[in-house]
């Protein structure tokens, strides 16, 4: 499969498209791989059965692919690590996955619990460590500058709600439940915006911002860096804004960063900073949450809940697939 550089050829779109759905396959595969695994308390165990499906999945894709945001370094994980060479041969692409963002929601049988996989054009994700990063996100359709990092918590939320013409107090906040978020929460609670708490997945906290169904209107606060360039790659496919900036514990963590990204590892990130050029984007459900509904699993068949969408025509689709047990190219019963 070819795919010529410029966006604007027949033959991008075509291959784009069929590509959009070959991705589709890939995070449906692990998601039904870590069905079994819900509420059962074994985080691992979903995690390497999700990992285990996505990478068969890959087998079939027509990429020659390379994992830039992974399960970790090539000796801290035996599949889908980063720099781990995928895919059935075809155009240079770089690959960010989370094979299960929300294991511990998967083991738990919470909500939000899914399976995400993001591709570019080679060296358009920015190789970030796995350390923290600080993030702030909100959906489309309002003019650049909105938020910004450097501004407090309450000049965005002003500026937000100005934005979007109505009373702070209609404002939704989402972040993750964490004890280094209190100060930020307590300051947005004081002019009157909800507070919605999640006990993990800020990839799906973040492109809910995107969903108006989510009623979720700005993400803020610090998660992983590779979860923030799965989220940015998600907001450049839905239009949305978004920025971040590493956060590092010591003169290592620098070290290691400017490694991996020569330019200033300290600088505030742009949406495009994360994720750039031609981006596509796709997740499926694990658990039932506020995007996707999870796995369904009913006799011989197996119902999946995606979104699929492209940076080049920004249409979001969401999938509905049935998938016959008998037939599947794998072993989905395990």
């Amino acid at each position: 499969m070819t795919m010529p550089l410029s966006p604007h050829s027949s033959t991008y779109t075509v291959s784009d498209r069929n590509l959009a759905l070959e991705l589709v396959r890939v995070t449906e595969a692990a998601a039904i791989k870590s069905f079994h695994w819900i509420g059962r308390g074994q985080k691992n165990e979903a995690d390497n059965a999700a990992v285990e499906g996505m990478r068969h999945a890959f087998d079939t894709v027509a990429i020659s692919g390379t994992v830039v945001i992974g399960e970790g370094e090539m000796d801290e994980a035996p599949m889908l690590y980063i720099g781990e060479k995928v895919g059935s041969g075809g155009p240079k692409m770089d690959i960010a996955v989370d094979p299960l963002e929300g294991t511990n929601l998967v083991a738990k049988n919470l909500p939000d619990a899914i399976t995400v996989v993001a591709l570019a054009e080679q060296g358009q994700f920015l190789h970030a460590p796995d350390i923290y990063m600080d993030k702030i996100a909100i959906g489309p359709g309002y003019p650049e500058g909105v938020i910004d990092l450097d501004n407090n918590i309450e000049t965005n939320l002003k500026n937000l709600a100005k934005a979007k013409k109505v009373d702070i107090s209609e404002l939704t906040l989402s972040a993750l439940d964490r004890e280094r978020h209190q100060p930020m929460i307590a300051k947005a609670r004081e002019v009157g915006v909800r507070i919605k708490l999640l006990s993990d997945g800020d990839v799906a906290g973040i492109i809910a911002t995107c969903i108006p169904d989510s009623n979720v209107d700005i993400y803020v606060g610090s998660g992983g860096a590779p979860e923030g360039v799965l989220a940015a790659a998600a907001l450049r496919c839905f239009d949305g804004q978004m920025q971040g900036r590493l956060l590092f514990e010591d003169q290592s963590q620098i070290d290691r960063a400017k490694t991996m990204n020569p330019s200033d590892p300290q600088r505030k990130l742009s949406l495009t900073d994360m994720a750039s050029g031609h981006v596509l984007f796709s997740a499926t459900g694990v658990t039932n949450g506020s995007i996707l509904k999870g796995v369904q699993w009913r006799g011989d068949y197996v119902w999946t809940n995606s979104i699929v969408t492209r940076s080049h025509s920004k249409t979001v689709r969401f999938v509905n697939a049935r998938h016959h047990v008998l037939t599947k190219p794998m072993d989905i019963n395990k």
